[in-house]
C-alpha cells in the first residue's frame, strides 16, 4: 500500500495544474481541431493536455519504495505505478468536471487544507534566529509554563456496597471530622475505601487530578484554599473527600528546556500569520457580496 503522505504529495501536484491543464487542451482543440499536444521533455504522461511530470511520478514511485523499504522497483512495478496515476489523473479530471472540488464536503476540505498547507510550508521554511526565538519567549512567555503544581489527602468512599444515602452520609461524616482538625489519612483509612485513583502525596498537576478523580473534584480542588477540606465531590464510583496541602503557582520554563518547543511555536505562529496575510490579499482581490444577518442585502 502506498503511505498516505506520498498518495496526498502525488495528487496535490496532479491538483496544483489539473485547471490550467483542461483549458489548455479545449483551448487547443478550438484552434486547431482534435490536436494532441507533444509530450514535454519533462513528463512521463500527458492526459487530456495535463502533463504528469518526471518529479512527480518519482515522488510516487519514491513513497512506494520507502513503503517496502527498496529503492529498486521492477519495470512492471513502475508501469503499475504509472498507470496508477493516469487512472487518477482521469478520475481527477471528471471530478472537476462533476463540480466536486466545490460541492462534495471533502474534497473541499482536501483542496483547502493543501492551499493552507502550502501557505504556511513556505513561510514556515525559514529557520529562526536564535535571537528571534529569544524574543518570541518572552513575548509569548504564557505559553511556556510549567503547570501549577498541588499536594492533596484524598479519602474515597464507594457508593457499590450500600444504599448511596449510606455512602453519601459516611463521606459527610469523613469531611466534618477532617475539618475538625482529624488527619484525612487516617480518616480515610477508619472510614474510607481503597481505589487506585487516589493520587499521590507528592506535588502533581491539576490536570492529573482531573484525570484520576474527574472534573468535579478537579473544580473542588481550584476552589480550595490550602488547609481547607472539600465537601464529598460524587465520582463514577462513590465519593472523594479532599484537602489541599499546598499549592505551587505555575512558573516559566526556562529558556533552554523549551528551546523546541518555543521553536514549534514560533514556526506555527509565522504560518498563521502568512496565512492571515494571504488570506487578506485574497479578499482584496475578490468581488465579495453578503447578506445581513436581518436578511436585508448589504
Amino acid at each position: 500500500m502506498i503511505r498516505e503522505g506520498g498518495d496526498r504529495r502525488a495528487v496535490l501536484l496532479l491538483v496544483a495544474g489539473a485547471v490550467a491543464g483542461i483549458g489548455l487542451a479545449a483551448a487547443s482543440i478550438v484552434r486547431s481541431g482534435r490536436v494532441e499536444p507533444a509530450l514535454p521533455e519533462d513528463g512521463v504522461a500527458i492526459v487530456n493536455g495535463q502533463v504528469i511530470t518526471q518529479e512527480a511520478f518519482a515522488q510516487f514511485v519514491g513513497a512506494l519504495a520507502s513503503e517496502r523499504k527498496s529503492l529498486d522497483l521492477d519495470a512492471a512495478t513502475r508501469q503499475r505505478l504509472l498507470d496508477r496515476m493516469i487512472d487518477e489523473e482521469l478520475l481527477l479530471q471528471r471530478g472537476i468536471e462533476l463540480g466536486l472540488p466545490r460541492y462534495e464536503r471533502s474534497a473541499r476540505r482536501a483542496i483547502v487544507a493543501a492551499v493552507v498547507s502550502a501557505v504556511t510550508a513556505e513561510a514556515e521554511a525559514a529557520e529562526p534566529s536564535e535571537g528571534e526565538l529569544r524574543t518570541f519567549y518572552k513575548q509569548a512567555a504564557e505559553r511556556f509554563m510549567r503547570p501549577g503544581r498541588v499536594e492533596l489527602d484524598v479519602a474515597f468512599v464507594k457508593d457499590g456496597s450500600g444504599p448511596d444515602a449510606a455512602a453519601s452520609r459516611r463521606a459527610g461524616e469523613l469531611a466534618r471530622r477532617a475539618r475538625e482538625g482529624e488527619p484525612l489519612a487516617q480518616l480515610a483509612a477508619e472510614l474510607g475505601d481503597a481505589t487506585p485513583l487516589v493520587p499521590p502525596r507528592a506535588p502533581i498537576a491539576l490536570d492529573e487530578v482531573r484525570e484520576r478523580l474527574g472534573p468535579s473534584a478537579a473544580l473542588a480542588v481550584e476552589r480550595l484554599s490550602p488547609g481547607e477540606v472539600s465537601d464529598p465531590v460524587r465520582g463514577s464510583a462513590g465519593y472523594f473527600v479532599i484537602a489541599l496541602r499546598a499549592r505551587a503557582a505555575a512558573e516559566p520554563i526556562p529558556f533552554e528546556q523549551a528551546r523546541d518547543s518555543v521553536r514549534a511555536e514560533y514556526l506555527r505562529s509565522v504560518g498563521e500569520r502568512a496565512l492571515a496575510r494571504y488570506l487578506a490579499q485574497l479578499r482584496a482581490s475578490a468581488q465579495i457580496r453578503t447578506r445581513s444577518i436581518d436578511g436585508r442585502r448589504p
